[in-house]
C-alpha cells in the first residue's frame, strides 16, 4: 500500500476572477442558506476538491470589498452554475449578504487557487466540523462510492439546523451541540483498522484540540489529518490549515 504522503496531492491552478448574476435563492436550513449562481465565466470554472475554497468579494460600502472563503458546495460548467451555502449566524458582511440575497445581484469571486485531493478509496473517512463545515462534509459525502466506509461528527446547536446527509456510503453520523460534546465523541470512538483518512475544520482552537486528540490520544498518523480553521473566536476573515 503507498504511504499516506504519496496518495494525497496538492495541485495548483490558474487564478481566475468571474463576474456571476444570483439566479436562485434556497434555504436549506433556518440557519444555512444556498446561493446559486451564473454566469459565462463558469464554463471552465474547476474545483476538483471537497474541500477547495473560492474567494467571495462582498461590497460593504468601504473603499475595498470584504473577502471571505467559501465551498464550491456544487457546480455544473455546461449549465454554467455555481452554488455556494452560507451560514447565517453573526453580523459579519458576508451573513448579511446572503440573508438579503436575491436574484439579479452580482458579485464576483476568485479561484479556487488549488485543491488538495484526498483518494476516495481510504479503508475509512472520518469528517469532522461545524456549521461552516457543513457544505465541504455534504460535498463529499456525496462523492463517496458504495463500499467506502464514513463516519461524521457534526457540531450543529439546533435540531432543525441539521440537514439530511446522503451518500452511498456505509455512514454513520453523530450529531453534538458544542465542543465539549464534539470532543467527548472524538475521544469515545474507536478508530476502524485500515488506512484511515480524517478531514476536519471549524473554529480555530476546537481543531487545533482535535488534532491533538487523535494524534497524542488515538495515536492516528498525523499525516492523515487535514484540519482547517475556518475562523476564529475574536478574529475575522480567518482561514488557515493547521499543521503539526
Amino acid at each position: 500500500m503507498s504511504s499516506v504522503l504519496g496518495r494525497v496531492q496538492r495541485v495548483r491552478h490558474e487564478l481566475k476572477f468571474r463576474e456571476l448574476t444570483v439566479v436562485r435563492v434556497r434555504d436549506v436550513t433556518p440557519h444555512l442558506r444556498a446561493v446559486t449562481f451564473t454566469g459565462e465565466s463558469l464554463a471552465d470554472f474547476v474545483s476538483p476538491s471537497f474541500d477547495d475554497h473560492v474567494k467571495l468579494f462582498i461590497d460593504t460600502g468601504a473603499d475595498e470589498p470584504a473577502r471571505r472563503d467559501y465551498t464550491p458546495r456544487s457546480f455544473d460548467n455546461a449549465a454554467r452554475e455555481l452554488t455556494l451555502e452560507f451560514v447565517l449566524h453573526g453580523d459579519g458582511p458576508a451573513a448579511g449578504w446572503a440573508a438579503q440575497a436575491a436574484p439579479g445581484q452580482r458579485v464576483r469571486i476568485g479561484g479556487p487557487r488549488g485543491s488538495f485531493l484526498i483518494p476516495l478509496d481510504y479503508a475509512w473517512h472520518l469528517l469532522v466540523g461545524d456549521e461552516t463545515a457543513l457544505p465541504a462534509i455534504a460535498r463529499r459525502l456525496e462523492e463517496l462510492p458504495a463500499g467506502a466506509r464514513a463516519m461524521v461528527v457534526l457540531q450543529v446547536p439546533e435540531a432543525a439546523d441539521r440537514p439530511a446527509l446522503a451518500s452511498a456510503a456505509d455512514l454513520e453520523i453523530t450529531w453534538v451541540a458544542d465542543g465539549a460534546a464534539l470532543f467527548a465523541a472524538l475521544k469515545a470512538m474507536a478508530l476502524p483498522p485500515g488506512e484511515g483518512y480524517v478531514w476536519a475544520a471549524g473554529e480555530a482552537a476546537e481543531m487545533a484540540e482535535l488534532r491533538r486528540i487523535l494524534v497524542d490520544e488515538k495515536g492516528h498518523d498525523k499525516r492523515a489529518i487535514r484540519a482547517a480553521a475556518y475562523w476564529k473566536r475574536g478574529a475575522t476573515a480567518h482561514h488557515e490549515s493547521l499543521e503539526g
